[in-house]
């Protein structure tokens, strides 16, 4: 029987490949929200409620800032598996190369920027007085340490155009045993609050990010990497922007749209805030099946394109989409029943953990609705099309999500609630999800994204 190299996802039973590279991806993604999981309770059980809206509070604003990177990790995963697929070799350390560079002159600039926007955007979006120095101790802090943050998901989404979902893992997973004795030392022993999460984060951040690059060094057979390979060069830049942007311009979009609503958010006050950043680190688990079978998926396709396999994208896509709805439908039923549970782990006051809850309540069913997005998103992202997936996120977000979230706050409004019900929030996101699940089936469908070739004409 011949023997199937596991980085070469063009061979095989689509099924099997792609749950075979997305369980990893699956371990990395749950370790990644331990990550997070592990700051919001350390900094609710033993600072407090008001703390842990902070770094609530903080959480768009984070990912409005991180947009080009987002960009950036997209567009090299997307080159990296077709040239891969297609074996570019010359193309592949050339791009590998050039994101490198990129990388490091992004993160210079957002270092130096990040500290003079981040006061005025607390402002900005009504993040209330009595957790603003909490938020903008812990962003400050974050934007320090953006270059350990940055090359990882740079580096992660080169390994995964690879094929090699594995090291990522590994890296995640010691990242994280660091960066929960780094935040129990910070916090319990050392009483730095949020200030403590946030360098305990850049440090595990750091150390993830320097294995991943020797980790890299490492596929002397694959391609070679010199000093010829750590340059610019204009057209590698121009295909992963062109590749890129578009997500990070999601991306983007997407974090305006969450500061918006974050504005609305932070009007409910401390409490809702709180409850907020429970359920979002709860749904980060929910969603821990759609973005790994999205990201397989976007390497899977990214290959078989590359290696002119159209027909066996099409037999994974089916495979592959059934794979996610069964993953993402157990665990958001394991979610719900364990719910009030869960909850606590963040805080001491059960009325907050029960109020978090009936949130939750009311996006669970949209966790079924947004792994049809990611994995038909992901087909058409690793063929080449991130364009249709942007405009989708895009035209969703900004002409449902924002208008219906404060729609429905003002139609609320009552006795109890001067500025709305803040279930308005939840019910908006739920119409999202449900409306992009139906966009993106129609334009997989339709069948546009089968006509790209990345490295046609590409400089040899």
């Amino acid at each position: 029987m011949e023997k199937i190299d596991r980085k070469d996802l063009t061979q095989g039973t689509p099924w099997k490949r792609i749950l075979a590279f997305s369980f990893p991806l699956l371990l990395g993604n749950l370790a990644q929200q331990l990550y997070n999981t592990v700051d919001s309770i350390v900094v609710g059980k033993y600072v407090g409620d008001n703390a842990l809206a902070a770094v609530g509070a903080s959480g768009p604003l984070l990912n409005f800032l991180i947009i080009f990177f987002v960009g950036i990790s997209t567009g090299i995963n997307i080159m990296v598996s077709q040239y891969f697929g297609g074996k570019k070799k010359e193309d592949l350390e050339k791009s590998i190369g050039t994101a490198i560079i990129l990388t490091a002159l992004s993160s210079a600039f957002l270092m130096i920027l990040a500290p003079l926007v981040i006061p005025p955007f607390l402002k900005l979006i009504n993040t209330p007085a009595e957790i603003l120095d909490w938020a903008q101790s812990y962003l400050s802090i974050l934007m320090y340490g953006v270059a350990g943050l940055a090359y990882f998901n740079i580096l992660s989404g080169i390994l995964r155009g690879l094929g090699d979902s594995l090291s990522s893992l590994y890296y995640l997973l010691t990242s994280t045993i660091i960066n929960i004795v780094l935040d129990l030392l910070f916090v319990i022993k050392f009483d730095m609050g949020v200030s403590g999460v946030a360098l305990a984060t850049i440090i595990a951040q750091g150390v993830s990010a320097l294995l991943a690059f020797i980790k890299l060094m490492s596929f002397k057979d694959i391609f070679d990497l010199n000093k010829s390979s750590f340059k610019l060069y204009g057209h590698y830049v121009y295909q992963m922007l062109k590749l890129g942007l578009p997500s990070g311009a999601t991306q983007g979009i997407f974090s305006l749209a969450m500061l918006l609503v974050q504005s609305l958010s932070n009007k409910f006050g401390p409490n809702f805030i709180a409850a907020n950043l429970m359920v979002m680190r709860v749904d980060g688990l929910a969603m821990l099946p759609n973005f790994s079978f999205g990201f397989a998926m976007t390497t899977f396709t990214g290959q078989n394109i590359g290696a002119g396999k159209i027909d066996r994208v099409i037999r994974g896509t089916k495979e592959g989409t059934i794979l996610a709805l069964i993953s993402s439908i157990s665990l958001t039923a394991i979610i719900l029943l364990f719910g009030h549970q869960l909850m606590m782990l963040f805080t001491q006051t059960s009325e907050l953990a029960d109020y978090a809850l009936r949130l939750m309540y009311i996006i669970a069913p949209g966790y079924i609705f947004f792994s049809i997005t990611q994995s038909l998103g992901g087909v058409m992202r690793g063929a080449g099309d991130t364009i249709t997936p942007m405009w989708i996120s895009i035209s969703i977000t900004l002409g449902v999500r924002v208008p219906l979230a404060y729609g429905l706050s003002y139609l609320t409004r009552g006795p109890g609630y001067p500025v709305g019900r803040p279930e308005s929030i939840f019910v908006s996101l739920l119409v999202t999800w449900i409306l992009g699940a139906l966009l993106t089936l129609f334009f997989y469908r339709k069948g546009n994204w089968k006509n790209k070739v990345l490295y046609e004409g590409s400089p040899s």
